[in-house]
């Protein structure tokens, strides 16, 4: 037999692991790119500031822009103003084109700005929902992405007992997890990369597996959800190579990169499910008593989760500051 035949028999007989982590965990596109959506066949698909601002740099996706300031050049706004409409459509924008590709669900996120403004949060999630429904989209396929802080908790817990379900991000602990679940919001998002970025730096070494730290933080989280029959979702974010994803097969749901979707597709290799529910119901935990002032100690003792979550704010506020500057050139102000 050929080698060329043999592959093809293989292709025929075998599934990739990315198809195999399917079976088990509903997987999410991280990215803007409608190509590598199209490409990957996700449930659902989330964004970002950092995400949609380099989706905009893209020649392929300049019509978006182009349509939004057309449509938006007679609102009668000026300055700031202008600026933040045309951002929430262009947001807006980018998850209608999203979701007739998928068929689930988009994230949106919030400004960053408003990550210590509950009232403020709110406001832009009221925004884009209405938004999404004037162009017929229903909210049971659009999660508004807030940052886990308390305020944005808070944030959360009002928007969901109005029906705008929401994505909290920035999650990098268990009290932020624990808070969410008590908030019961649709969705969260903890995030593995970038605590393993920051245990590498620390500590000055390398993390394989089951021993790297954001592989460990989501297991944690999601065997507390399901220990005491919690809700909320549970969707590991951020992933630095394919070795992560692999350890948290099983979770809720898996948000994952082009890049990384590809190797996970150009491999067959056996995947085994790794977090299970039953298991999890099984473990030796004691329940989390939480208030604010709890809240805030706790995260202010994990030296990790402060400072990721403070360095993830401000750099998703500087990306939204980098398109509201982009715009404004195409506004010539």
């Amino acid at each position: 037999m050929s080698t060329v035949v043999a592959e093809e028999k293989k292709a025929v007989t075998k599934l990739n692991q990315l198809e195999q982590i399917k079976k088990f965990t509903k997987v999410v596109a991280d990215t803007g790119d409608f190509e590598s959506i199209k490409e990957f066949k996700p449930e659902d698909a989330t964004t970002n500031p950092s995400l949609i601002y380099a989706a905009t740099q893209k020649e392929k996706y300049n019509h978006l822009l182009e349509e939004v300031l057309e449509e938006r050049k007679n609102s009668g706004l000026t300055g700031a103003a202008q600026i933040e409409d045309i951002i929430e459509h262009l947001l807006v924008k980018f998850g209608c084109e999203i979701l007739k590709i998928v068929p689930g669900r988009v994230s949106t996120e919030t400004d960053a700005r408003y990550s210590f403004d509950t009232e403020g949060s709110i406001n832009k999630a009221r925004q884009l929902i209405k938004l999404y429904q004037e162009r017929k989209i229903p909210r049971e396929r659009v999660l508004i992405k807030i940052a886990s802080t308390w305020e944005g908790i808070n944030a959360a817990e009002q928007l969901q007992k109005e029906g705008i379900k929401c994505n909290l991000t920035l999650m990098f602990s268990l009290p932020q997890a624990v808070r969410c679940a008590e908030a019961k919001v649709q969705l969260i998002s903890p995030f593995v990369g970038r605590i393993y970025d920051w245990y590498k730096a620390a500590n000055k070494r390398d993390y394989v597996g089951a021993e790297d730290p954001g592989v460990q933080s989501v297991k944690e989280i999601y065997t507390y959800y399901k220990k005491f029959d919690y809700k909320t979702e549970v969707m590991g974010a951020s992933f630095r190579n394919v070795g992560e994803i692999l350890e948290l097969v099983g979770c809720d749901a898996l948000t994952i990169s082009p890049e990384l979707m590809k190797q996970l597709s150009e491999s067959y290799e056996p995947v085994e499910r790794k977090l299970d529910p039953d298991e999890a119901k099984k473990a030796n935990i004691q329940r989390l008593e939480l208030g604010e002032k709890k809240f805030r100690w706790l995260l202010n003792e994990n030296q990790m989760a402060t400072e990721k979550l403070s360095d993830g704010i401000r750099k998703f506020t500087a990306d939204i500051v980098k398109l509201e500057k982009f715009i404004a050139t195409k506004l010539g102000v």
